[in-house]
């Protein structure tokens, strides 16, 4: 007569079941939690990224333009009288706020016009306007530049252009004249600059650093007008 054998299994305790999701919980509260501070250190680089961009392009059209800034005179006769009255065109630089926070203005004639129109062929002069505005729904400020041939009408003030760049805490503009002087606005059309570039203006541009917005990102640069001595189409 044959045996049959009993055979015992052994499972998992209740208390190895508990102890293995534990560790299970532990191990993939850890990859998220690495994984999330991942995408937010990867959120805050291309954000770094596109502002350093942003800064980039901003300053070297800046640059661009005021380095090709003229002041012009012409000559305009006037008939009854047969005399000649010298007409300078004016560089402008305002020292202005928006939310106490820094939005200078500054507008001056210049070679270096760019059309957005493929059917404008006018390569001529042109007056160039850098302002900032608040708009609503935006985090920070807004960067305009306003082109306009010198031969048409400009806008009215703070009117019209493209958008530079967007998300500004301050743009702070300060003007030196061939002595080093500095001048916080400047107005070729009076006083002790008339008729006068500055010699070097110095561009401070803020951005806002969502992640800190006490401490917004910094960047400056300074140009040289070349033409600060000289007077476009002047004879004299």
């Amino acid at each position: 007569m044959k045996k049959s054998g009993t055979i015992h299994s052994s499972g998992f305790t209740l208390l190895e079941i508990l102890v293995a999701m534990s560790i299970i919980a532990i191990v993939l509260s850890t990859l998220f939690a690495t994984f999330g501070t991942t995408l937010e250190n990867m959120s805050h680089v291309e954000s770094q990224s596109d502002i350093y961009q942003m800064a980039h392009i901003a300053l070297d059209r800046m640059q661009e333009d005021l380095e090709c800034s003229i002041i012009l005179a012409k000559k305009d006769e006037t008939p009854e009288e047969g005399t000649e009255e010298s007409l300078i065109d004016v560089f402008s630089g305002k020292n202005e706020e928006i939310n106490d926070r820094d939005a200078d203005t500054v507008s001056f004639l210049s070679t270096m016009h760019l059309s957005l129109n493929d059917g404008n062929a006018y390569s001529g002069l042109a007056r160039i306007t850098f302002y900032i505005e608040e708009i609503e729904d935006e985090k920070g400020l807004v960067l305009y530049r306003s082109d306009t041939p010198e031969r048409e009408q400009p806008p009215e003030e703070k009117t019209g252009g493209v958008i530079l760049c967007k998300n500004i805490h301050s743009f702070d503009l300060s003007y030196y004249d061939s002595d080093g002087d500095k001048f916080e606005s400047w107005d070729s059309s009076e006083g002790e600059v008339k008729n006068q570039l500055p010699a070097r203006v110095s561009i401070r541009l803020a951005f806002i650093d969502t992640s800190n917005p006490e401490t917004p990102y910094q960047f400056e640069t300074g140009v040289a007008l070349p033409l600060a001595d000289s007077l476009y189409g002047d004879d004299s």
